[in-house]
């Protein structure tokens, strides 16, 4: 309810306060102590919203430009209508099906996707240090890539230990000599980002098997610049459509068949935690989705099976690890890849984007080598560092790192290995010190299996509150956020970074953001003071004519999913119609006909509408209806 003002003297009643504006509410917003606060642009000294009104001053004149530009877009916006907002794109996000499959949750997989309604904005100057950060350490990492499966002069150097690469599990020794068609062995690579107290950017990890999220921050943009358009637009914030284009353009390019290529995406099917995202993507680029069934190899080429025979495929866009790409060479239980697949690889035949091999690059303890190999490679030093990480597999960085557990995150060095003791990372921080003896003894016997990486508190940005019963009303909260930003392949040469990225933010009180443990996402906003691409990928308003120029391939498995599905729906109209007609029956002029309430009890019967125990319809009518009605489902509130 409002609160109370003083009285209106014409008519003696309290007159209600009016409500505070979202430029008022972020006067009183604030990070807690000793994160970056993404609004005020510089690390929180304290642990809530000033206390008096010169404090107040001195905090808002705090503000970033950027932020205040957003909020002066709201002067008029009070919570009510911020409220308004949040369900409108809660409805959105539910209306377009985007969903992310949670493991492990047991009441189902599927879940709506968690989106914030504010963005993390990203202003010119910052970005344009996180591009050229990115574009050099992608760069490096390409250069690795073909180093390793080559002439290794890396390893035989030392300046990349061997144990790290061979040991690994997800070095595929039958791709070495093996150059991809094209030349490129990275096509996507994502990199993980977190700003520290000092407002520095750091690189956390990096992604380069199957990086997801760029189907998702898609989804992300739509739906928050329609919720600001008026910010959107007076901030100049970068648009998405042209880096797309360009890695599809490249990927053509690079192809056996060049602009005439035939290019599909590979996803492992619809139990993945992030399908929504292949299925959004493929209709985004115009790919083909297919799954591994989908496809097969003969004399060492990849076809596609549909309804008119096989149609060659030229190029896979692949959101399948790699150890499940090929059974003959990888994993042979693996029903998610295509038998063959390396073999009409090693031949030229087919681009696989990312080429598989490149799981090694994932390893967090490769991250602490990387300032020394671009020391060597390029002669010049990486402008985006990596928080400082220590493989325990040295023995002296092994030493050092003992000592500085409490203030680091434990990591496995071969995550998600079935080969070696992979766990969840932890954090020093909250162990006791029974714990962190536990885990330095864990190092000391197992020490390659563990990387140690200095820990910084996340920066927080605002996220918006709907009140709650144990909430006095709709507020700002500050939460973590950490930053994943895109490089994409723009020709056999180039690369470009997607403007923007995704940003996931912890749940409340949390610092580790997981989407798979409650966390959320949010759009991000990467502003430029140049001229803003206004190009699109989004497909106009369809036309009857430009329906019959479209050209659908329909896969053999989705014909034959298609044609089950007809044959169970109309099997089920059937009984659906069986059941209706014997209830009408039942309770019609027709129930003192025993002959034809001895054949409705003999087709229950034969389309399992009722058990064979259950009494015909001419035994025990009462019996066999409740019977049948049971066998169609409980019914709440039937009479």
């Amino acid at each position: 309810l409002p609160k109370m003002n003083q009285a209106n003297p014409s008519s003696g009643r309290a007159l209600p306060e009016p409500e505070l504006t979202i430029s008022e509410l972020a006067q009183g917003y604030g990070a807690a102590a000793g994160h970056f606060d993404e609004v005020r642009g510089g690390v929180a000294g304290g642990s809530g919203p000033p206390e008096n009104a010169s404090d107040l001053e001195a905090h808002q004149r705090l503000n970033t430009w950027a932020w205040d530009e957003f909020f002066a877009t709201l002067a008029t916006d009070t919570a009510p209508d911020m409220d308004q907002r949040a369900v409108s794109l809660a409805r959105q996000v539910r209306d377009n099906g985007i969903t992310y499959n949670v493991y492990a949750d047991e009441n189902g997989p599927q879940r709506p996707w968690a989106l914030d309604l504010f963005p993390l904005i990203v202003d010119s100057q910052d970005w344009q240090h996180i591009e050229a950060g990115v574009l050099q350490r992608v760069r490096l990492l390409e250069h690795v890539m073909a180093d390793v499966y080559g002439a290794q002069t890396l390893l035989v150097s030392g300046h990349l230990p061997p144990a790290l690469v061979h040991g690994h599990p997800g070095y595929l020794r039958g791709m070495h000599g093996v150059v991809p068609f094209g030349g490129r062995y990275l096509h996507i690579a994502a990199f993980d980002l977190a700003r520290g107290p000092d407002g520095n950017w750091w690189v956390v990890g990096q992604r380069t098997q199957a990086p997801s999220g760029l189907g998702y921050l898609l989804e992300n943009r739509l739906a928050i610049s329609s919720q600001f358009p008026q910010a959107f637009q007076a901030l100049r914030v970068q648009r998405l459509a042209s880096t797309y284009r360009a890695l599809m353009d490249s990927l053509r390019a690079m192809s056996p068949m060049g602009q005439d290529a035939h290019l599909a995406l590979l996803t492992p099917g619809p139990y993945n935690e992030t399908y929504f995202e292949h299925a959004y993507l493929a209709r985004y680029l115009g790919l083909t989705l297919v799954e591994g069934s989908d496809l097969l190899v003969r004399d060492e080429r990849v076809y596609l099976k549909t309804l008119k025979g096989l149609v060659p495929v030229h190029g896979l866009l692949k959101r399948v690890d790699d150890q499940y790409m090929d059974p003959l060479e990888l994993r042979p239980d693996s029903t998610l890849g295509v038998p063959g697949l390396l073999q009409a690889m090693r031949a030229g035949n087919v681009l696989v984007a990312n080429s598989p091999g490149s799981a090694f690059l994932e390893s967090p303890a490769l991250l602490g080598f990387l300032p020394a190999l671009s020391r060597q490679v390029f002669d010049e030093d990486l402008s985006l560092p990596a928080l400082p990480t220590w493989w325990c597999g040295e023995h002296s960085a092994m030493m050092d790192a003992l000592t500085r557990l409490p203030d680091c995150a434990i990591k496995p060095t071969y995550p998600g290995s079935p080969s070696h003791g992979s766990f969840d990372a932890v954090l020093g921080a909250r162990l006791d010190a029974r714990r962190l003896d536990e885990w330095a003894g864990r190092i000391v016997r197992q020490p390659e299996e563990h990387t140690v990486q200095a820990y910084t508190p996340l920066s927080q940005m605002p996220t918006w509150q709907t009140a709650s019963a144990a909430d006095s009303g709709s507020h700002l909260l500050a939460r973590s956020v950490m930053l994943r930003v895109f490089a994409i392949s723009d020709g056999a040469q180039g690369w470009r970074v997607l403007p923007g990225g995704l940003a996931r933010v912890a749940s409340a009180g949390q610092e580790m953001t997981s989407m798979q443990r409650g966390g959320s996402s949010a759009d991000v906003w990467a502003l430029t003071q140049g001229e803003v691409d206004h190009s699109t990928l989004l497909q106009p308003h369809l036309t009857p004519e430009s329906l019959m120029q479209r050209k659908r391939l329909v896969t053999s498995r989705a014909a034959e999913n298609l044609f089950w599905l007809g044959r169970y729906t109309e099997r089920t109209e059937n009984a659906l119609r069986l059941a209706r007609l014997t209830l009408e029956c039942l309770h019609g002029e027709e129930q003192s006909s025993a002959p034809l309430l001895a054949w409705l009890s003999q087709m229950a019967l034969a389309n399992t509408l009722v058990l064979p125990v259950v009494p015909t319809a001419l035994q025990a009518p009462r019996v066999f209806e409740r019977s049948l009605i049971d066998g169609l489902g409980s019914v709440s509130g039937a009479t």
